[in-house]
Order: C-alpha cells, then sequence, then structure tokens
C-alpha cells in the first residue's frame, strides 16, 4: 500500500499479508517440481499438499477434492461445464448431463458468461430489488424440467454489493431437483464462517487475492460424487488429471498461508468489519440523508457497502477520492479499468439515472478506524465540490 493513501477497495483484490510474502520467498528460494521423485521434488510435493489442506480447513472440506488454479475465473470454468457428470445422487445415471444451466442474474461475468455451456443452455434466474435469488422463480422452473436434471451456479456474496445469497435454501430446491449446485464463494470465503460439509453445495470457488493472498491462486472444491469432466488445460495430468502444468509453487504455498492467517481470525475480522462498514455508512448518510445504501435491507458482507449519489457519475466519484488520497471502486474490477454500467445494480431494477453513481467501498484486514476517518472527511470534501443538491444549497 502507498504511504499516505487509504485502500478501500478490498474486494477487487486485498495486499499481500507481510507472513505470506514469508511464506512464498521460502519456497521461491528453492529448487523442485512437485512432479518430480527426488528429495526436492518431494519437498515441493509436501508444500503443495500441506497449502491444500490449509485452503479446504479455511472452508470446512477436509473431505472434499481441492484443484487449484490460476484464480476464481478458471475455477468457475473448470466447475461450468456440460461434461460434468454425477454419481449416487437421487435418480440421475452416472453418464447423463446436465440438461440446463441456471445461473443467477447477478453473477460476476466469469459466471454469468455460462463457462462451457451452450448459451441456449443457459437460463439467468432474476433478483429481487435487493439483489436476492427469486426462490420461487427459481423452484417453478426447476421442477418443469422434466427432461434431465439441472446445474445451478450462484454467488455466496456479490461482489459490488456484499449481499449474501440463501445458500442453503437453494441447495435443498436444487437436490430436490436431482440437480447440482456450484457457489462461487471467492468474495466470501475468509470473510465469513464457511463450512462445505454442511453448505449444501456441491461445488465451490475460491479465490487467495480476496483476503491477503497472491494474485494468480485459486481452487475449485467439489464432493467426491461429482466428475469434473476433461480438464481445460491437457497435458502432464497435474492437479489429479484436473489441470495439466506445473503448479504455481509459490503462489499455492501463499494460498495456503493466507488461508491459515484468516481461519484463525474470521470472528474477530467480522466484527471489526461490521463497525468500521457501519461507521463508513452511518458518515455518508450524516453528509447526504437521501443517499442510495444498495442491499442494506438484507445480510451482507460485513466489509462491504455500496452506495450511489445520484447525479455524480461512478467515474467522476472515483477519480475524486483516488485525488483525495482513498481507492475506492465503482464495481466490478473486471472490465480492463473501464467504468460500466452495472448488470448487477440493472438486474436488482435500480435506475440508470442512480446506478450511474454507484460506489463500493471493500475493507480488508489491513483497515484500521483511522482509514474511516480519512475517508469520512474525504468524503464530505468531495461531495461538498460534486454534489448537486449541495451545489443547489450553496447557491442559495
Amino acid at each position: 500500500m502507498t504511504a499516505g493513501r487509504v485502500y478501500l477497495d478490498y474486494n477487487a483484490s486485498a495486499p499481500l499479508r507481510p507472513e505470506v510474502v514469508e511464506a512464498m520467498l521460502r519456497v521461491l528460494t528453492a529448487s523442485g517440481n512437485g512432479s518430480s521423485v527426488h528429495r526436492e521434488g518431494r519437498a515441493a510435493r509436501a508444500a503443495i499438499e500441506e497449502a491444500r489442506a490449509k485452503v479446504a480447513a479455511l472452508v470446512g472440506a477436509g473431505g472434499a477434492k481441492l484443484v487449484f488454479t490460476s484464480g476464481g475465473t478458471e475455477a468457475n470454468a473448470l466447475a461450468l461445464s456440460p461434461d460434468v457428470r454425477v454419481r449416487g445422487f437421487g435418480g440421475r445415471g452416472g453418464n447423463t448431463p446436465p440438461s440446463r444451466c441456471f445461473i443467477g442474474a447477478t453473477e460476476h461475468p466469469s459466471v454469468l458468461a455460462g463457462g462451457r455451456f451452450p448459451a441456449e443452455a443457459v437460463t439467468v434466474v432474476p433478483v429481487d430489488g435487493n439483489g436476492v435469488v427469486d426462490l420461487a422463480w427459481l423452484a417453478e422452473r426447476l421442477g418443469a424440467d422434466a427432461e434431465g436434471w439441472p446445474f445451478v451456479s450462484v454467488q455466496m456474496a456479490n461482489n459490488e454489493t456484499g449481499v449474501l445469497q440463501p445458500i442453503a435454501e437453494i441447495a435443498r430446491l436444487v437436490h430436490g431437483a436431482d440437480g447440482v449446485l456450484h457457489v462461487d464463494a471467492v468474495q466470501a470465503a475468509a470473510k465469513m464462517p464457511i463450512d462445505f460439509s454442511t453448505l449444501g453445495a456441491d461445488m465451490l470457488s475460491l479465490s487467495a487475492h480476496k483476503f491477503g493472498g497472491p494474485q494468480g491462486a485459486g481452487a475449485l472444491i467439489y464432493n467426491p460424487g461429482v466428475d469434473l469432466g476433461p480438464s481445460l488445460l491437457r497435458g502432464g495430468g497435474q492437479e489429479s488429471g484436473h489441470r495439466a502444468g506445473t503448479e504455481n509453487l509459490a503462489a499455492i504455498v501463499g494460498f495456503g498461508a493466507a488461508s491459515e492467517i484468516a481461519f484463525g481470525e474470521i470472528d474477530h475480522y467480522m466484527m471489526a468489519m461490521a463497525a468500521m462498514r457501519d461507521e463508513i455508512e452511518r458518515h455518508v448518510r450524516q453528509v447526504l440523508p437521501n443517499l442510495v445504501v444498495f442491499g442494506a435491507d438484507v445480510r451482507r458482507l460485513a466489509n462491504t457497502s455500496a452506495f450511489a449519489i445520484p447525479g455524480v457519475k461512478a467515474e467522476t466519484l472515483v477519480m475524486a477520492f483516488d485525488l483525495a488520497g482513498v481507492a475506492v471502486s465503482s464495481g466490478s474490477a473486471c472490465s480492463s479499468g473501464k467504468v460500466r454500467p452495472s448488470h448487477v445494480l440493472a438486474a436488482m431494477g435500480v435506475a440508470p439515472t442512480v446506478a450511474e453513481g454507484a460506489v463500493r467501498i471493500s475493507l480488508g484486514w489491513a483497515n484500521r478506524d483511522e482509514d474511516v476517518e480519512r475517508f469520512a472527511s474525504a468524503f464530505a470534501s468531495v461531495t461538498r465540490k460534486l454534489s448537486p443538491r449541495r451545489q443547489g444549497d450553496r447557491a442559495a
């Protein structure tokens, strides 16, 4: 983090934890390929498997399988495949493909694209005004599909608003229709307790850099009864044949180190983040009482607040905060640096004139109370200059 600045964009990417840097440096200077049988290769393999166990422990997935990937996007692409097969679940045959892929309307772009499913096999599930999946709509569509079994993919937590989905209820509906449920937990992991063994999901995607690990490391966790089918990358057979190529040892070790730290801090993290998030929202509402906070009426991640200042463009706000020494976001950071209309807010029915002024604050492990104070001061200054309503007050 740059000295003198306040970083409030953890949902885009969190700074590396110092302990993670140390763990990565130790293996960066070592020799050995995890597929080699000599001493150095066995040491690399041991480090990979130790990290695998730490990542699995973070989300209570000790009895599941875990494939390391290059990040959440690849994990989602690996999961969303018409070649997925299942064994021993309800009336589904081991060689029967999924008949349809259902995805939430507010999903990350890597899921919203449908993965490897053909476009005609993908159905988008609507959400309500808070961004929560319409369970009644989903239940009706799942019950109407008599041709085969459904594949359903939803986020645990939205990257723009922090809104949490009712995963247990969705899992009940999906499994009642003999379907498979994939959950994108990239934003939720390490920010709230997750127990894969009781969650109800059949597959779970993770990404290290959202909670203090390195960029370029992710994972797909799945139940033993799920057969992922052909891998995205074919070659040497690494990761039990699901991802060819020499493993990124340093990134995987960093992923494991970040997972181990986060696992021990989740309860404290949630309380600290919620306190800072609530204080931020108190400040912004005090300055602009009519400001819109998205998803405020439902369960959200403790670290996330998304709000809009009607009449002010998001890109203008982001640049103004940047000049004031505060890094915030206009939403998802996966659009090549471009500020685009939010498909999340559009799916929630937010008016375009409101959505275009949406800004996201996302906190993380290195933030402190003084960062909230810095942001509050910057917010008052920025809105004093940019807000149409406050400009009108001065003119009067």
